[in-house]
């Protein structure tokens, strides 16, 4: 199962073309690009549930919606230009989401992680990495992560969050108010065949550190279950 070129010139073309006429005129060849995004997706959903439980019911529901909200937006283009997907962990003991975003022109990115964490799940967070931020360094030092995405991304304080000294030997991790990681591939890559288990090793690539946090996040600082 891979990704066809005609999928990603459909994009490209779309990006080119990006209003309602074209689009409609158009449809048959959307309709059949995101097909195809479903369909490997699906590939890779059976693949992940080999070794994780997806709550995702399948690869055409993983997929968002090609329509983009313009309302509160100065940018009225009607669509997006990717198909895109999330892959949710099931129940409340698995946190951390799978994203996948089909671009042409090498923006194509698979990863994951922690996006918009809640107030509480922070405070819990940095309360672990406070105590001990070995963990969390071992797993963003660790081999495949660092092949796969080269380092930890995500939104951070300049200075240091409420409660915690900025001399704080974990102040680097502290600062984080996301956590999360991509790699790009490029057109080649996203159309040949091995790109389906090139997206599995880079997903498998985060689950370490998403099942850190899912025990920290699970857990209360004395160990104890909380969901």
């Amino acid at each position: 199962m891979h990704i066809k070129k005609a999928t990603l010139s459909f994009l490209k073309d779309l990006k080119e073309n990006n209003d309602r006429d074209w689009f409609q005129a158009n449809k048959p060849r959307y309709e059949a690009a995101r097909e195809n995004v479903a369909e490997w997706t699906q590939a890779l959903m059976n693949k992940l549930s080999e070794s994780d439980d997806i709550e995702t019911l399948s690869g055409k529901k993983a997929l968002f919606r090609i329509y983009r909200d313009v309302r509160f937006s100065k940018n009225k283009s009607p669509y997006k230009t990717n198909i895109a997907g999330h892959l949710t962990r099931a129940s409340k003991l698995r946190r951390g989401g799978y994203y996948f975003s089909i671009v042409p022109g090498g923006e194509t990115v698979i990863g994951g992680g922690f996006y918009g964490i809640e107030r509480d799940d922070l405070k819990r967070i940095r309360e672990e990495l406070s105590a001990d931020g070995d963990p969390m360094r071992e797993i963003m030092s660790d081999t495949k992560f660092v092949d796969q995405f080269g380092e930890m991304l995500g939104e951070q304080l300049k200075t240091a969050p409420k409660g915690y000294d900025r001399e704080h030997p974990n102040i680097d991790l502290l600062r984080y108010k996301q956590f999360y990681a991509f790699r790009s591939f490029t057109d080649q890559e996203v159309t040949s065949e091995a790109f389906l288990d090139e997206a599995h090793e880079a997903m498998l690539a985060l689950r370490p550190f998403f099942d850190y946090f899912s025990e920290v996040l699970t857990t209360n600082a004395n160990g104890e279950i909380i969901v």
